[in-house]
């Protein structure tokens, strides 16, 4: 499985910006502009939240199995495998939402913020900020089940043991 990069997220991030920029432009021109929906950032919290929560408790069970404690409950590795792709893919379509937010809330901040319009641009702040905290979880999620360098070699025969 391959890692999330930083660039690949940011990149995705800018490109849906500009071309929720641009569609926000053309579609204000033609009658009005579809409002940002009040629970898109309270979504987007709720995923970063459950993100996080899996990380958290993950790394706790890992450190107890590393640590070898007594009555540690085991990770199983499926269910680590599973949450890193549940993570990935949650990061890559928040950041595509994140942009469009984005792309869409500097649209509405350059037209001159008026009544509802200031609300609209208030949502869309928030969903962005909320989409970053989708994307720092699963990366933190990432990093928790992250196996150690070299530890693929260890079931090997002959392979060299620290």
């Amino acid at each position: 499985m391959k890692q999330l990069h930083i660039k690949v997220l940011v990149g995705l991030f800018l490109a849906a910006g500009v071309l929720a920029w641009a569609g926000a432009r053309l579609w204000d021109s033609l009658g009005t502009l579809p409002s940002v929906p009040v629970a898109a950032p309270i979504v987007l919290a709720v995923i970063a939240a459950v993100l996080a929560a899996t990380a958290f408790s993950l790394r706790s069970r890992l450190r107890a199995q590393r640590e070898r404690r007594q009555g540690a409950k085991g990770v199983d590795p499926l269910l680590a495998a599973r949450a890193v792709v549940f993570g990935q893919a949650s990061a890559l379509v928040a950041s595509l939402v994140a942009g469009l937010y984005g792309g869409v809330g500097v649209f509405l901040l350059t037209s001159g913020i008026d009544g509802p319009r200031r609300d609209q641009a208030i949502y869309a702040g928030l969903s962005v900020l909320a989409g970053a905290a989708v994307v720092a979880a699963a990366i933190f999620l990432e990093r928790v089940c992250k196996l150690p360098e070299g530890d693929e070699d260890d079931d090997q025969p002959g392979a060299a043991r620290a």
